[in-house]
């Protein structure tokens, strides 16, 4: 939708509303585009989110530690086993 600045700023709120609504709007000046007007969408439960709510993960808000998983020192490197390949 196309909106001169001056229909914009009359009826501020009233645009604000629709972009929220998902209207994306293009804000003009003697007819042509200078802005444009996205509303953000609503937070909606990331993958996470969800698992933490439904307490299928915990996190007590501390910084992730990682995997414990250990490499074994006896197998051949990654460019071992990469040039091997390509030979």
């Amino acid at each position: 939708m196309e909106i001169s600045i001056r229909e914009f700023r009359a009826h501020l709120a009233q645009y604000l509303s629709a972009a929220q609504q998902g209207q994306t709007l293009d804000i003009t000046s003697h007819h042509k585009p200078v802005a444009r007007v996205i509303g953000i969408p609503s937070v909606t439960n990331s993958g996470i989110t969800r698992l933490l709510a439904s307490g299928m993960a915990q996190w007590q808000g501390g910084k992730p530690l990682g995997a414990s998983i250990c490499l074994s020192s006896t197998a051949r490197s990654v460019s071992e086993i990469i040039l091997e390949d390509r030979g």
